[in-house]
């Protein structure tokens, strides 16, 4: 049995921060997480790529992210359940919860903080029949490691920001970039769009639309795909085909908690804390949803802060919380590291 102050479910952006600020509270965590690393989606799926909506970080992409995090939250000494889903959820009669995962691994602690993100995501797949026989074989639909395309001929598939974003990148990384899609207009983002258009002039990558791929060629793995274009269908040869058609997210067995669900989402009192219908349950980031939501990281990071500081108040109810700033406290770890506040800082606010 793991027993921990704050049971984090996800190890995502929103719940790694968590991490930091039940820190300040001297609150340990322990994080469960499906994935085999932490950092979530920005870890799993799209590392490579830029985010420009941190303050103070005019970019910074995502994997980065993620480490500055890891970094950030060392003096805390948080534990981890990684590769492992959170399963069941058992209330016991003192107000705590054991949350057991799929492997058996018990969990005990008397908050529950849910920061699943968009909850478990599976590849939305084109309808070709046989394309799981050629999945991890020339067939990917995540782009984890550009690396593994350098030198490749590679066919994309997909109209929206994903599609684009990473037919751009891999230009300068493949040797042929192919982008299909079956309408002649994009859903990505204007400048992404022009942007390809203008690779296409200069012949860095083919464009070939409306369009769609009807199925693959090669016998052990990907040589090739079929392609349909009015009447016409053509071979295209390739090492890799990569359909970005999305990800569809589920909440998964947190589904079945007893918890409001609104949209595959979590439904939370936002006027306070970020519980939701069951007290000493919370969800923060775009695992939750209120009047107003904004999926955004910073604004997980935000409700993982008043999130713990109510954390606080249930699991010490007699004691009186004084918040301290940490340019005049500095930030003291668990592992006996401390970071002094600035005695310029602190005789500046004396």
């Amino acid at each position: 049995m793991i027993k921990t102050d704050i049971l984090i479910i996800g190890a995502g952006p929103t719940g790694l921060f968590t991490v930091f600020e039940a820190g300040l509270l001297k609150l340990h965590c322990h994080l469960i997480d499906a994935l085999p690393q932490p950092g979530g989606q920005c870890a799993e799926i799209y590392p490579k790529k830029p985010i420009y909506d941190i303050p103070a970080f005019p970019e910074i992409l995502a994997g980065e992210l993620v480490d500055n995090l890891l970094k950030q939250i060392e003096p805390f000494q948080p534990g981890f359940t990684l590769g492992e889903r959170a399963q069941t959820i058992e209330k016991l009669d003192d107000g705590t919860f054991i949350v057991t995962t799929n492997k058996g691994t018990k969990h005990h602690a008397p908050v529950v903080a849910i920061a699943g993100g968009l909850g478990s995501f599976e590849p939305r797949k084109p309808p070709i029949t046989n394309i799981a026989d050629y999945e991890d074989k020339g067939v990917e639909y995540i782009i984890r490691d550009p690396e593994l395309y350098r030198n490749k001929k590679v066919v994309i598939a997909g109209g929206g920001d994903s599609a684009l974003d990473w037919s751009i990148f891999l230009a300068d990384v493949a040797s042929q970039v192919t982008l299909i899609h079956r309408r002649n207009e994009f859903r990505g983002a204007l400048d992404s769009v022009e942007k390809v258009q203008e690779l296409k002039n200069a012949g860095n990558i083919e464009l070939i639309t409306p369009a769609e791929v009807i199925d693959i060629v090669g016998e052990d793995r990907v040589k090739g795909v079929s392609i349909k274009r009015g009447a016409d269908v053509f071979n295209k040869e390739c090492d890799h085909f990569i359909p970005l058609f999305g990800l569809a997210p589920k909440l998964g067995p947190i589904a079945d908690w007893g918890l409001e669900i609104e949209k595959n989402a979590i439904k939370v009192d936002n006027s306070l804390d970020y519980q939701t219908n069951i007290p000493g349950i919370y969800a923060i980031g775009d695992v939750n949803t209120y009047p107003g939501k904004l999926k955004l990281i910073l604004c997980g990071f935000h409700e993982a802060t008043l999130m713990c500081q109510s954390a606080f108040q249930r699991i010490f109810p007699d004691k009186r919380y004084v918040m301290k700033y940490t340019t005049v406290g500095g930030v003291e770890g668990f592992d006996g590291s401390k970071k002094e506040a600035p005695k310029s800082v602190i005789k500046s606010i004396d």
